[in-house]
């Protein structure tokens, strides 16, 4: 059930409606959706979006062309595999902690947007990553190929299952992918878009699972970014300054500790090689739906379902709530969308009231999150006052709009506090949460995310006492 998010949040949403009418003249009826997910791509690694180091011409185009969301996350993870949950939010529009299972699975009261456009007259075409359950993505998809249903996997040797019309899917693969992965489902999207003669609108949902570790990127990939030609990031530590949890997890152990500018350097290196490759896929991609004449009447949504550390912070992997994690990359583009950026807070739950909004459907009621179609209309709406971020039981966050970041840990009975001014440290490198001067709005930061807790059903406990 939808409700109104509490401290005004709602206020944006109300200003959009009024103004909507417009863009719906613009957008055409019953768009196709081209739905492409990346894995483990964090927020700012797309060339024409401030990452200079990085060649992604065909994501470039999409944010030249199309309406980019520079600060969307995800809301966190209750498991160290922050994909399983994210994906299932995206799905659903559920809130972390309404989902079942971790997001493992995915019951039936709990709609997904594939299911929904499918049930009102879409073709849904799958492939790639399903990371939530057999049976739901036989639910989603009235065709498809190429399904891996896990988590990761060799990118050469992923395993795979063609699709069945009948949606019953053996828990062994069928057979081994025969390209590496990006390439494996971009062909399996461009085969369907080549053989598409419906005359229903359709979806078709690319999920990769590139960039994410093996990074293993094609050779003449891997050999354009070298130790030489990489950076550190801004906020490279070569451990972190304390006790988050989840310091020994898998992702954490892919490097040595402590951490070395030039490890990670070759990590940035073959992450960069993985997003390239990962690019030119979604550039074929591109090129069949222009070349079979569905480019006009077609919605693309880029987007990724978590981010990554890669040094920054003195972490590696994506069981954290700092910026480099639970950012990622959202690009809207299509007819009757502006070419715009928005700095609005939204969440990846917000894309299926919005795919509803821009294809004329109703939202159903199990949908939990807020529509980005205002923003569609007036790139200046806020449609959130503030995001609300949470790792298992260690680790809690909020972020205003207003770009104050507040982050509490309990680990093993001891509290630590962050508290950054991200407009002064976008890189959040310097906690004032220990300076007596920031005690108040540590402590209203505090109480709002409290009431966050309460709205979106954590009944973690400790975070409450200050």
């Amino acid at each position: 059930m939808r409700k109104a998010l509490p401290f005004g949040a709602g206020t944006g949403l109300m200003l959009g409606l009024a103004a909507c009418t417009p863009v719906k003249n613009r957008i055409p009826d019953k768009p196709n959706i081209l739905f492409l997910l990346a894995d483990d791509q964090r927020y700012n690694t797309i060339h024409e979006l401030n990452c200079p180091e990085v060649a992604t011409p065909n994501m470039d185009l999409l944010a030249r062309q199309g309406l980019v969301f520079t600060h969307a996350h995800i809301m966190g993870g209750t498991c160290g595999a922050v994909c399983m949950p994210s994906r299932a939010m995206l799905l659903t529009s559920k809130s972390l902690f309404r989902l079942k299972d971790k997001g493992r699975s995915i019951p039936d009261q709990d709609i997904m947007f594939p299911e929904y456009l499918r049930k009102n007259g879409y073709t849904t075409f799958g492939t790639g990553k399903w990371h939530n359950g057999r049976k739901a993505f036989a639910r989603c998809f009235s065709d498809g190929g190429k399904i891996f249903f896990g988590g990761m996997s060799n990118h050469l040797k992923v395993p795979v299952n063609d699709f069945d019309p009948e949606g019953v899917y053996p828990k062994k693969r069928q057979y081994i992918g025969e390209k590496f992965s990006s390439e494996l489902f971009a062909d399996a999207a461009i085969q369907f878009l080549d053989n598409y003669k419906g005359e229903n609108p359709f979806l078709c949902y690319v999920a990769f699972t590139a960039p994410h570790d093996p990074r293993m990127a094609p050779k003449e990939y891997a050999d354009r970014y070298t130790t030489d030609n990489v950076s550190v990031p801004e906020n490279f530590l070569p451990q972190h300054p304390f006790d988050n949890g989840e310091l020994r997890i898998r992702d954490e152990m892919l490097a040595p500790f402590p951490r070395t500018p030039e490890i990670i350097k070759y990590h940035l290196g073959a992450y960069y090689a993985m997003i390239t490759h990962l690019d030119n896929q979604i550039g074929r991609i591109l090129e069949a739906l222009k070349r079979d004449g569905f480019e006009k009447k077609t919605i693309i949504i880029f987007t990724a379902d978590n981010g990554l550390a890669i040094g920054s912070h003195g972490l590696m992997g994506k069981q954290n709530v700092y910026d480099h994690s639970v950012r990622v990359p959202l690009i809207i583009k299509g007819r009757g969308i502006p070419k715009a950026h928005s700095s609005t807070l939204c969440y990846l739950n917000d894309l299926f009231p919005t795919i509803c909004d821009i294809t004329g459907l109703p939202v159903p009621g199990s949908v939990e999150s807020k529509s980005l179609f205002p923003v569609i209309d007036s790139p200046g709406t806020r449609i959130h006052d503030y995001a609300f971020y949470a790792y298992r039981n260690y680790q809690r966050g909020i972020r205003t709009a207003g770009n104050w970041k507040l982050i509490r840990y309990q680990i093993n009975g001891s509290d630590t506090l962050q508290l950054f001014n991200l407009n002064a440290d976008p890189p959040e490198m310097h906690n004032l949460g220990t300076n007596p001067e920031y005690r108040q709005s540590v402590k209203d930061l505090n109480h709002l995310m409290h009431n966050a807790m309460i709205y979106f059903g954590d009944t973690l406990q400790w975070i409450k006492k200050l």
